[in-house]
């Protein structure tokens, strides 16, 4: 519980090797019935069509809209020493994550999850192991560069790109400065369908209290 700042409601964030990497941002999730691995960790491993196996059945986003995935692939999962044979099905949206580790780990594995303690703890020849979970978003230390001559208007820069990386980028900010936008007086006449926010409700629907219970 070091460094999580108190009370929390942050997700159970874990590294994982799998395959033959070390991978970040996985995140452990019970209430998933499947492993499921993101287009970055698939492109990092250097995963290829034909390298997956056909998965037919339908998956639901955290956004309640159906995924198709695009195929299944069964990697070696280790923590500490235990390794585990594990079935990801592949899907191709975005993530803030590399992958969800679901149940079938879980339970394979014999581990309990918390994510109020932020750890993983599993029997393993005759001891309780534990795998705590890391940060969600790791940011480095940043810089204010400043390239359009007025000190309220910033980019904030990573200190530790290389110099080349970091010339390129500036160079980029300073030839498209005028199309970063401040404060939303500055994007005159755009679309209101971009910009307000809807209730997914049925307007002639009479909204009803639920009571007490």
């Amino acid at each position: 519980m070091v460094g999580t700042i108190q009370p929390h409601d942050d997700t159970l964030v874990v590294t994982l090797r799998i395959g033959e990497y070390d991978v970040k941002r996985v995140m452990v999730d019970q209430g998933s019935a499947v492993n499921i691995m993101y287009p970055d960790l698939y492109k990092g491993l250097g995963l290829k069509p034909e390298d997956l196996t056909t998965y037919n059945s339908l998956l639901v986003s955290f956004e309640g809209r159906m995924v198709a995935p695009k195929g299944l692939i069964r990697l070696p999962v280790q923590a500490s020493t235990d390794v585990v044979e594990v079935d990801f099905i592949v899907v191709d949206v975005f993530s803030p994550y590399t992958a969800i580790m679901g149940r079938p780990w879980l339970h394979t594995l014999k581990a309990v999850s918390s994510t109020l303690h932020q750890k993983v703890k599993y029997p393993s020849g005759g001891q309780v192991l534990e795998i705590v979970g890391t940060d969600e978003v790791e940011c480095e230390d940043l810089e204010r560069v400043i390239v359009a001559g007025d000190p309220e208007k910033f980019f904030q820069v990573g200190t530790k790109l290389p110099l080349q990386e970091k010339e390129r980028l500036l160079e980029f900010l300073r030839a498209n400065v005028d199309v970063f936008a401040r404060n939303p007086y500055e994007v005159p006449g755009v679309d209101t369908n971009f910009i307000c926010h809807r209730l997914n409700v049925n307007p002639t629907v009479i909204p009803r209290r639920q009571p007490p219970r």
